[in-house]
């Protein structure tokens, strides 16, 4: 967790592009990823500089070229190091007029990074604004990757704040729980076909370093690790900037973030790629035929994005492969013939695992809408025996706009630091939903990853889900109930309710105590009459 101190300089950062007339976020977070860009740039160049001064022997790359611009400026002079030392006005001429034309020629240098900057554009308005960033920034420290990283995130967290924009952000608690359902391995290979921000990307670069820290040591898969393991694919490049930045500040080297409009070209190169497909795609209503991949149609003929995004993730995982989406609730129980044919492919083509029901109010306050986490595995064989339901009714926030801790942050997650007694888990479902996942014999999460994952007394502690009834807040349903159902995967098809029963008056005695009633307010009217009659 980074400082409160390191949030204030980021919040004054902030607020000086507000003042400065830069309102909107995503265009705030453009430009800081621009200028850390650099910043790394310039210490990368340092790296280079002092390798070749130990080993007296020439530079085996330079990120700055010898020599100086097709403008007369020298190439030195660009670097973070030396510009930030200059007064405003040199500093906006030489950034405006030759760091930024010399960022957008970098992408040669095979780099994902460099690559997502060909387009870079400088907007800050002026001189004392740029002074004013460069010198926060240059004053944040950002030696340490936990600190680059949440420093990062707190500030992407400043989108999700800011109204419609938080559409790109999915909440960090959501992103970790489907992370730790679907436990990454070491070798697998794990795609987000709706990057935005990376945050599905980045989470589970996090949980691999927590879980496997051989991955770093050990020199194949260290190099699987920073150059095959994370894909994304984005059709706005400005997230496609931010999500490159959120991945280089969380330590993977070269991520696999490309221009892909996911849902209109052809998956040829990428099926069956990926072992892991994390992601929450936009569901924004429908697609023509004409810009509709056909390979997507092949698999389920509709207009329907979140069905087409289905179709997508069946499209990109190999066969064993598994999921973690999430889906509006329309999905589960949309009457259509493509929600059903899709359903009934999940179900007896495919193999569904579990649908987590969660509550309408967690992508407040821009979204509304009731979703669900999806969880399921590629076989092309079936394989469905039954499908583990959980209804979430907290998630650790309130469900309002305000979206305001329950709990203590050592409380929130779906991995907590300390343990959530009953009453805190009324509060926060999320380590609830882990723990009894993980106590479901799923090939997709062996016994082995389970223990390993969890305490033993989490696994064998566990009642045993298949055990449950309906009327608990998790339960198993076999493949022959939903079958029967045509396929619906709500959570209501199944659950059971039990009414408490209450025990009624009998209505003649409910009659009579109201002329009771009405025959001493009577009474009381009469003598009250009498009263006033006597003292006037």
């Amino acid at each position: 967790m980074i400082s409160g101190e390191i949030k204030s300089q980021i919040d004054r950062i902030w607020d000086a592009f507000w003042s400065g007339g830069i309102s909107n976020p995503l265009e705030v977070i453009e430009q800081i990823t621009y200028l850390l860009f650099l910043k790394r740039l310039d210490e990368l160049h340092t790296l280079e500089e002092n390798k070749a001064n130990r080993t007296k022997k020439p530079m085996e790359r330079r990120i700055f070229p010898e020599g100086k611009d097709d403008k007369g400026r020298a190439y030195d002079e660009m670097r973070w190091s030396r510009f930030k030392h200059v007064a405003a006005a040199e500093m906006y001429e030489l950034v405006n007029d030759h760091v930024f034309p010399f960022l957008r020629s970098l992408g040669g240098d095979g780099s994902t990074y460099a690559h997502h900057m060909k387009d870079a554009r400088f907007t800050i308005p002026t001189p004392a604004l740029l002074a004013k960033v460069v010198d926060a920034l240059d004053g944040v420290p950002m030696d340490d990757r936990d600190t680059k990283g949440d420093l990062y995130e707190y500030m992407l967290g400043k989108i999700a704040s800011a109204g419609q924009n938080g559409q790109f952000r999915t909440p960090r608690h959501i992103i970790q729980l489907m992370v730790e359902l679907t436990a990454p391995t070491a070798g697998d290979v794990i795609c987000d076909p709706a990057s935005g921000t990376c945050g599905f990307l980045v989470m589970a670069n996090e949980y691999l370093r927590s879980h496997y820290p051989e991955i770093l040591r050990d020199a194949k898969l260290k190099d699987h690790f920073h150059h095959r393991m994370f894909h994304g694919f984005d059709f706005d490049n400005t997230m496609l900037r931010i999500g490159s930045m959120n991945m280089l500040l969380h330590g993977v080297e070269n991520p696999d973030i490309r221009y892909k409009d996911s849902l209109a070209q052809e998956h040829a190169g990428d099926e069956g790629a990926y072992t892991l497909v994390l992601a929450n795609p936009p569901f924004a209503g429908s697609l023509d035929y004409e810009n509709t991949a056909k390979d997507l149609l092949e698999i389920v003929k509709t207009k329907k994005t979140e069905l087409l995004f289905l179709a997508l993730f069946l499209r990109l995982l190999k066969t064993g492969g598994r999921a973690a989406v999430i889906v509006p609730d329309g999905v589960l129980f949309g009457s259509s013939k493509a929600h059903k044919e899709l359903r009934k492919a999940l179900v007896e083509e495919q193999k569904l695992d579990g649908v987590i029901s969660l509550p309408s109010g967690v992508f407040k306050p821009y979204a509304g809408v009731s979703t669900a986490i999806l969880l399921f595995t590629k076989t092309e064989s079936g394989g469905t025996d039954f499908v583990w339901f959980y209804d979430v009714k907290a998630d650790g926030l309130s469900l309002d706009d305000k979206r305001s801790p329950l709990l203590p942050d050592d409380k929130q997650g779906a991995v907590p630091a300390k343990p959530l007694t009953d009453e805190e888990h009324s509060k926060n479902n999320l380590p609830d939903v882990l723990r009894r996942w993980r106590s479901l014999p799923m090939a997709s999460t062996p016994l082995s990853h389970r223990q390993k994952s969890s305490s033993l007394s989490e696994v064998e502690g566990t009642v045993n889900e298949a055990d449950r009834p309906r009327t608990a807040q998790s339960f198993c349903v076999p493949k022959a109930d939903i079958v029967a159902q045509g396929y619906d995967l709500s959570l209501n098809r199944y659950k059971e309710v039990v009414h408490e029963e209450v025990d009624h008056r009998a209505p003649k005695d409910i009659i009579a105590d109201l002329a009771r009633l009405e025959a001493e307010i009577q009474q009381g009217m009469q003598e009250l009459e009498g009263l006033l009659t006597s003292v006037i």
